[in-house]
């Protein structure tokens, strides 16, 4: 455990001599009586140094991508290019207000129209909205577009949304805080969605399916086309949970194979840092037949230069974030996205899709995985085969993994997987990277037969050891108690 820095204090110590005070009235003239300080206030006494070795040895402690590998699968935690951090901060964007005229900001209103027109490309769709602040908000703006298209259509009888059983667990959530009832789509022996009962759920009050495609297994849905053509049968619409869109750039567009709308992740697919809440933007693209129900504004381009056009404003399903969009976010996804090019973009799904294989192949002599053809950007395998025979949970692996420097995979996910692990290196991981990654899990695999104990006992050089979750949840103590 890490010295609190009243640990590091010493009498005397002072880390920054401030200014002689040049007002004269006394303070308590200036502040009332009743807001001073009977008793001097206690504060740790340190150095400059103490304090940044201080924060810097907490840091350190801490996983983030530029220290290892972060293999969790469905989130993408790729490495975020440091130029775009510099960008970003520009004092070109950080003085922007929203409130700003528009022709005060002609370059930023540029910047968006142009990422909106390229996330249509990239997407094979009509039009994009930049607004939502998170891929589940933008959930939630698609099946509130849903329910937009089919009020205008009078279709008021449909109520209900289907759901694959590897769907990511926001998909109902969202479904449900529109109105919208959730019904679920069993899998296949194959991993995929059943045909045979997708046939025996829709029916005319069917809103919609939401597909995650390549699923949370790692599989692309091979039937999709199939699927829309059962789902548009019914008038119900197709959407597309486009989180693991990082394993499609440039390969495939959702728009094309029978899609009518999805959302992006920029925090993801286009490497903004992610994590502990934020930041994150998840923009939704629309094919033609929605474009009326996009969120007000929209950034529009004519011969005077560009706009925020709230013409759709009478059908628009209307603001879904304040204001236009986490506008920083926006920005590091325009860069990596002009970095790279269309081609670049391809290459970028086929090395996160090669690196998946890769350690699939390596692991899959280690560990079970129930569905063994090649995989996308992920795949699933799980601790099935150490639980049965030396009585070792996946949680426990994930810990030892800590010891080993590396951060655990998502763990019980799907839950369609038994003690699921689900492993996404990203195209930015190097053949030496996952190599060290796979004798990691490989050594661990070899210590649940000679040494179980020692997997069960992990983490043992983490600064937090194994948490007790029954008295974490019943007990409320500080972790750190300041002195009296």
């Amino acid at each position: 455990m890490s010295k609190t820095i009243f640990e590091h204090s010493s009498p005397s110590r002072k880390g920054v001599t401030l200014p002689k005070r040049e007002i004269d009235t006394p303070l308590p003239t200036l502040i009332p009586e009743t807001m001073l300080r009977t008793k001097k206030v206690r504060l740790p006494e340190v150095s400059e140094l103490d304090v940044m070795r201080h924060y810097i040895s907490l840091s350190h402690k801490n996983h983030f991508i530029e220290k290892g590998l972060y293999p969790l699968g469905s989130c993408t935690m790729k490495y975020n290019p440091k130029l775009n951090e510099t960008l970003v901060r520009h004092s070109s964007f950080t003085t922007l207000h929203p409130f700003q005229p528009e022709e005060t900001m002609q370059g930023s209103l540029e910047l968006m129209y142009e990422l909106q027109n390229d996330l249509a490309e990239i997407s094979g769709m009509k039009g994009v909205t930049l607004q939502p602040s998170a891929g589940a908000q933008g959930e939630f703006t698609g099946i509130k577009i849903i329910a937009a298209y089919h009020k205008a259509k009078g279709n008021n009888h449909k109520d209900t949304i289907i759901i694959p059983d590897s769907a990511h667990g926001t998909n109902p959530a969202s479904c449900s805080l529109v109105g919208y009832k959730t019904v679920e789509l069993a899998s296949n022996k194959e991993g995929r969605c059943d045909i045979a009962k997708l046939r025996e759920l829709v029916n005319e009050n069917t809103a919609g399916i939401m597909i995650t495609n390549p699923s949370t297994l790692g599989l692309f849905e091979t039937q999709i086309e199939e699927i829309a053509e059962i789902i548009h049968s019914v008038d119900a619409l197709m959407y597309m949970d486009g989180a693991n869109l990082n394993a499609l750039l440039g390969i495939v567009q959702p728009g094309k194979i029978g899609f009518d709308l999805m959302h992006f992740n920029l925090h993801k697919t286009f490497a903004t840092p992610h994590g502990g809440g934020g930041p994150g933007s998840g923009p939704v693209a629309v094919n033609e037949k929605l474009l009326p129900f996009l969120p007000v504004p929209i950034v529009t381009k004519d011969e005077c230069g560009y706009h925020l056009s709230y013409e759709n404003e009478a059908t628009s399903i209307g603001k879904v974030h304040s204001f236009y969009g986490n506008f920083a976010v926006l920005i590091r996804a325009y860069i990596y996205i002009k970095m790279l090019g269309a081609e670049g973009l391809r290459r970028v799904s086929e090395n996160a899709i090669l690196n998946a294989n890769y350690l699939m192949k390596i692991l899959g002599d280690y560990y079970h995985i129930e569905h063994q053809e090649n995989c996308m950007h992920e795949f699933v395998m799980d601790g099935t085969r150490q639980k049965k025979e030396y009585g070792i949970t996946t949680l426990d692996i994930a810990k030892r993994l800590l010891d080993k420097g590396f951060h655990s995979p998502t763990i019980y996910f799907p839950l369609i997987i038994p003690e699921a692990m689900m492993v996404e290196p990203t195209e930015t991981e190097c053949l030496e990277s996952l190599d060290a990654f796979a004798k990691a899990m490989i050594e661990i695999a070899e210590e649940c037969k000679e040494n179980p104990e020692l997997v069960k006992e992990a983490p043992l050089t983490t600064p937090v050891k194994r948490v007790d979750d029954v008295r974490a949840v019943k007990v409320l103590e500080p972790i750190f108690p300041l002195p009296n």
